[in-house]
Order: structure tokens, then C-alpha cells, then sequence
């Protein structure tokens, strides 16, 4: 035996393992800085390909997926799962990767103290392991029920802070605040559950240890009695349990985090591994709508929803010529908007075809198809950022110049110039900042920007006053002659003049014609005409009436 100490002039030796020591600690903290680099980089870099993955695979999902899953669960998938994962990436890479190397390491030197204590020790393993495996059976559906209802959290906080203005009108603010809290109290109470039985992980394998430490110890003192164990051996071989436990305890941290990363993996599969509905055709033709006299054309055309038995439209036939202006009319619910939603392919068929320039839109590209289409949809939506980026929504390399023309045509020029910034103003998320009617008049001339061959409009002139609107069907009868126009409408003023209208009642054509032939053959099409020009009459009178009493006062 080495004796050790400065009496015995061993303090060379000393001084030897302390520079020995002290180049190991060094070289273990270079490679612990390396190490959590590394695993911080790969869980980062990975948690950015993901969320990349989710955002193209989510960009090129139909209307009818986005109905599926719903807004507030892709946000949470797209972030919150995502940032589980990359967690328990980065904890893998720092922490239970050491823990195998550790764990064995530390048997292999228990093996040559003593053998038989070595079996002492590992008999405590397989208790362990079903002691995990109760834990993660306990506590996987648990997690599972946690993330359904933080998508129910996010879906309510979303609506309450879109819907602000509708709770503050109609004074309904507690009513959002106890539905709020009761979904957040429905997702603490989950929580608590998942953490209550992470919670009796940790002592329980605690428990575990310390027994083994104890049989160790009593086991130990026999075999220092019977000389096979001398007191030293007998402490090292503690640590070497220690060192053991200190790996399962990094294990059974893994235990408690990787239940809820696979609950997030299996709702981000969910989210990849969708067969999107729409999809290019292989065999893709190439559309001309130089080359065809029929721009739009429905033959015989029914259409429902993926989650509805019944047909929203039914046996539809209509064409649409080049450079024809149609409307659209028909009462709330006929169909008008899942009709003009076909022409896009936001939906397929259910029966019939649609064709665009004399091809079935089925058999063109999607990016081809849109490229010809300017759509403008019933709500008008605008994007965070300034007037000339939402313009150039429509297209990218617009010039000023082109940009202040759409705004002229769209009768937009007048309170853009007002603002202070121009078209550099900014609009706020959701176009909160602007009217109505401007949001409905800025979104008309990012399609008009386009110049696309046809202009779809759902609905768009509602929101504007008479004189706006007269004037902006003048200038777009100017301006984008040639051009296939279908417009929907409410307002039969809006659409009088059109070459051909076509009456939907019940998702059935009620009737095609012009406003005079439609008003002697169309039953629908004269309800409608005849409940408005009531109420404007109406309208009419009462201003008349406040005009009198003005006077006379």
C-alpha cells in the first residue's frame, strides 16, 4: 500500500494527482460546453425543421383540412408540441446519453470490488423498471387529455381576443371570462393530475436507492467480517451505487418527459401525415383563355361538404364567356359562395366538372389555375404591415405607380392619400386600423393589381355606400374590359346592368337571364327585387318624413 501524507514525504505524489485532477476537470468542462452546444444547436436546428415542415405541409392544405383541424390546434402543434420535442431532444443529448455510459462504467467496477455484492445491486434494477413503467402507463392518457384541452384554451383565447368588440357591445364580459376560466381550469386540473404522478417518481425511486444502499451496507459488514471486503472497497462501492442511482434518476426524468413528447410527435405525425384532398393531377394540362371562347363553364355540378350528408349545390350548368360580366344573387344559404369557391378548386366536385378556359380544373396546377383568378373574398382579410405589402399580395413586383393606379380603380386613392405615410401607412393586424369598406376596397385592388383574366368578387361592394359603389363598378368596367367579371351580390342595384344574372334558391339555378327577362320569369328573382325596392321605399319615406318636421319646425 501507497502511503500518502507529508509526514511520510509523499507530497510529491500529492501534488502529482492534484495536476492529474485538475487536467481531467478541465477537459470534463470543455467537453460539457461542447456537449451542451451541440445538443442545444441539433434540438434548435431540428425544432426549426419541423416547425418549417408543418408550415409548408399546413400552406398547401384545402379548405376542407383547415375545417378539420381548426386554427387554434395547428398554432399549438406548430408551436407548442414542436417545443416539446426540441426539449426533450436537447435533455437526451446533455443528460441520458452520459447516464448508459455511467451505469456501466460504474458495474464493471463493482464487478472487480465484488461480485456478489454487484448481483445484490442489480436485483433492484428490475424493480425499478416496472416502477417506471406503472408511472409512464399512469401518466401518457393524461398528457394526452392536457394537450386536447390546451388546444381548447388556445381556440377560446383566440375567439375571445378576435371577438373583443362583439363582448364589449353586447356586454359580455363575464360571460367570456368564467368560459375562459372554466377551460383553463379544466387544463390546471389536468396538469395537476400529470404532475401529481411525476411526483412520486422521484421518492419512489429515491426509496429504491436508499434500500439498495442498505442492503449494500448490511450485506457489505459480512463480507469485511469474513475478510473478503476491506472497509475501503466497501465505501467505493457505495459511491459506485450512487453513481448508478445518480443514472436512473436521469432516466426517470426522461420517463417523465418523453411520455408528453410523444403525445406531441404523434400530433405532429397527424399533421404530416395527411393525404391532402386537392392535389396536382399527373397527367397537368396547360390552360389559354385566348384560345376559348368559354372562360367559366359548371356542367352539371353538385357539391357538399366533407362533414355534410346533404348536396350544397345541386345539377348546376351555367357558362361564363370571355370578357362576360355575371352576377350572382340568391337569398342567405342558397349556395352562392361554395358555388364561386369551386371555380378557385378551394373544393372539389362531389359530381359534375367545373372547367376554367376549356380545361377541367382538376386536370390543371393549382398555382396555374390561381394565377388566372383574381379573388376577392366575402370577408375581407388584411395582413400586419403596410398598404403597399398587402398590394403587392396580388403582385410582388408591383411598381408605386401600379399600386396607386389599383388603389384609383378600387376608389381607394382618396384615403390612402389622407394618411400620413401614403401607402407606406401601416395596417394593423386583422386591418383593425380601417373601415369596412376600406378593408373591402383595398383588398379589391390587390386582386385588381393582379390583372388577372378573371375577377371573382364574393360579396364585396356591401359594405359601401351607393355613390362608392356606382363609382367603382364604372371604373371597373373601364379598366378591365376584357376580363371575365363574377360577381356575387346582394344588392340588386349592384348588378342590374350585368349581361347575365343567375338566381340561386335552395343550391338549385332559380333562373338566368338579364334583370328585365328575370323579372318576368323569375318568381325568386322578383321577391328579391321587390322586398328591396320596399325596403329602400321605406327608407326613402322616413328621411322624407324627418325633412318635413325639420321645415315645418
Amino acid at each position: 500500500m501507497v502511503n500518502i501524507g507529508i509526514v511520510e514525504g509523499n507530497i510529491d505524489y500529492i501534488y502529482q494527482m492534484g495536476v492529474y485532477m485538475l487536467i481531467l476537470t478541465i477537459i470534463s468542462m470543455i467537453f460539457a460546453i461542447v456537449a451542451g452546444y451541440s445538443s442545444s444547436k441539433a434540438a434548435a436546428g431540428f425544432a426549426q425543421l419541423c416547425r418549417k415542415d408543418l408550415f409548408d405541409k399546413v400552406a398547401y392544405f384545402s379548405l376542407e383540412e383547415f375545417d378539420r383541424f381548426g386554427t387554434s390546434t395547428l398554432v399549438t402543434r406548430t408551436t407548442n408540441d414542436v417545443t416539446q420535442i426540441q426539449n426533450v431532444i436537447m435533455f437526451l443529448l446533455r443528460v441520458v446519453v452520459i447516464a448508459p455510459m455511467t451505469f456501466l462504467g460504474s458495474i464493471i467496477l463493482m464487478i472487480q470490488k465484488d461480485v456478489a455484492m454487484t448481483c445484490l445491486v442489480l436485483l433492484t434494477l428490475p424493480l425499478l423498471a416496472g416502477f417506471f413503467y406503472f408511472v409512464s402507463r399512469k401518466i401518457i392518457p393524461q398528457i394526452q387529455k392536457m394537450q386536447i384541452k390546451l388546444d381548447a384554451v388556445g381556440l377560446i383565447l383566440r375567439e375571445r381576443l378576435t371577438g373583443v368588440r362583439v363582448i364589449r357591445a353586447f356586454n359580455k364580459e363575464e360571460a367570456a371570462n368564467k368560459q375562459y376560466a372554466q377551460a383553463n381550469d379544466d387544463l390546471t386540473q389536468t396538469s395537476l393530475r400529470v404532475n401529481r404522478i411525476a411526483a412520486i417518481l422521484f421518492p419512489g425511486m429515491l426509496l429504491l436507492t436508499n434500500l439498495a444502499t442498505v442492503g449494500v451496507l448490511w450485506f457489505g459488514s459480512f463480507r469485511i467480517e469474513t475478510h473478503f471486503l476491506n472497509v475501503g472497497d466497501m465505501m467505493a462501492f457505495i459511491q459506485y451505487v450512487m453513481l448508478i442511482m445518480i443514472s436512473v434518476v436521469m432516466v426517470s426524468f426522461a420517463f417523465i418527459i418523453i411520455p408528453r413528447a410523444k403525445v406531441s410527435s404523434d400530433r405532429i405525425l397527424e399533421i404530416l401525415d395527411v393525404e391532402p384532398v386537392l392535389f396536382d393531377s399527373d397527367s397537368e394540362s396547360l390552360s389559354n383563355l385566348e384560345n376559348t371562347s368559354s372562360a367559366v363553364e359548371f356542367k352539371n355540378v353538385s357539391f357538399k361538404y366533407s362533414d355534410s350528408d346533404e348536396m350544397i349545390l345541386k345539377d348546376i350548368s351555367f357558362s361564363v364567356s370571355l370578357g362576360e360580366t355575371v352576377a350572382i344573387i340568391g337569398g342567405t344559404g342558397a349556395g352562392k359562395t361554395s358555388l364561386i369557391s369551386l371555380i378557385p378548386r378551394f373544393f372539389d366536385v362531389s359530381c359534375g366538372a367545373v372547367f376554367v378556359a376549356g380545361e377541367d380544373v382538376r386536370n390543371l396546377k393549382q398555382s396555374e389555375l390561381r394565377q388566372m383568378i383574381g379573388f376577392v373574398p366575402q370577408t375581407a382579410v388584411l395582413f400586419s404591415g403596410t398598404i403597399a405589402e398587402n398590394i403587392r399580395y396580388g403582385k410582388e413586383d408591383a411598381s408605386e405607380e401600379e399600386i396607386w393606379k389599383a388603389l384609383e380603380i378600387a376608389q381607394a386613392s382618396e384615403f390612402v392619400e389622407k394618411m400620413d405615410e401614403g401607402i407606406h401607412s401601416y395596417i394593423s393586424q386583422g386591418g383593425t386600423n380601417v373601415s369596412g369598406g376600406q378593408k373591402q376596397r383595398l383588398t379589391i385592388a390587390r386582386a385588381i393589381i393582379r390583372r388577372p383574366k378573371i375577377y371573382i368578387f364574393d360579396d364585396n361592394f356591401s359594405a359601401l355606400d351607393y355613390k362608392t359603389d356606382a363609382n367603382l363598378r364604372n371604373a371597373l368596367n373601364t379598366e378591365i374590359q376584357g376580363a371575365t367579371v363574377i360577381i356575387v351580390a346582394q344588392r340588386v342595384a349592384t348588378i342590374k346592368n350585368v349581361s347575365k344574372i343567375i338566381v340561386l334558391d335552395n343550391g338549385e339555378i332559380a333562373g338566368i337571364g338579364t334583370d328585365s327577362e328575370l323579372m318576368k320569369t323569375c318568381g325568386v328573382y322578383r321577391d328579391i327585387v321587390i322586398s328591396q325596392m320596399n325596403h329602400e321605399n321605406s327608407e326613402a319615406n322616413d328621411a322624407n318624413g324627418v325633412a318635413d318636421k325639420e321645415v315645418s319646425e
